[in-house]
């Protein structure tokens, strides 16, 4: 990159921390109040980028739209709220990266499709509250991403052009947000990364494999 965003902004599951044990604990609760075995942890976490509907899909074979939907989606919230912070942490290797960007005075937010009931919780749990310049959830703006809403809020309220900005994420949707919002786009790719086309394919400024990567990428040192 010619020049160091404004911004860097971080999608919250998947790129900053790993919620996945959390998230599948949630759905195996489920799976085992109705007598069915718990899945492997490895088998959820791809689809925890895709939140309580890749869980109860993959967990239960219900999706949107089915009749029993919407009441299973709200008895998993309730059960994910109660242990949300149970063994979820902030990736050993971001931790340095964070600490990076903030040596050398560089901002940065988090913009999650998580609603603002379980991410403030989450991110003043695990001290990242005091550190993001700012953090923008699903229920935040009217739109969550794919739409490009929750990163212009970001950008707003951070006090710069979204055109400064950088945002990267671990699933096709904010790829498709930040380019949309006008912004350099990066896959985290020690992410969850669904089950869809590879990542490679989602038309991203680049797939960083590890998270010193994104140090390399801004040309910090």
């Amino acid at each position: 990159m010619s020049a160091l965003p404004a911004l860097v902004l971080f999608d919250l599951d998947g790129t900053l921390i790993d919620s996945a044990p959390d998230l599948a604990g949630a759905a195996n609760a489920m799976r085992e109040a109705r007598g069915l075995p718990a899945l492997p942890v490895a088998t959820l976490r791809p689809m925890v980028g895709s939140g309580a509907r890749g869980m109860i899909g993959l967990a239960l074979d219900v999706v949107p739209g089915d009749v029993d939907y919407e009441m299973l989606r709200s008895e998993f919230l309730d059960i994910y709220q109660q242990r949300s912070l149970a063994l979820t942490a902030i990736f050993s290797a971001v931790q340095p990266v964070l600490d990076r960007l903030e040596a050398h005075d560089r901002p940065w937010g988090i913009v999650t499709n998580k609603a603002e009931r379980f991410t403030h919780a989450i991110v003043e749990g695990l001290g990242l509250a005091q550190r993001a310049a700012v953090v923008v959830c699903g229920d935040t703006t009217p739109h969550s991403k794919p739409h490009p809403a929750p990163l212009l809020e970001a950008a707003r309220r951070a006090g710069t052009e979204a055109r400064h900005c950088v945002y990267v994420g671990d699933d096709l949707r904010d790829v498709q947000a930040g380019r949309a919002a006008g912004m350099a786009t990066l896959v985290a790719g020690w992410g969850y990364l669904g089950q869809g086309e590879p990542a490679e394919a989602w038309g991203a400024d680049a797939v960083l494999e590890q998270p010193s990567a994104l140090l390399h990428w801004l040309g910090l040192p």
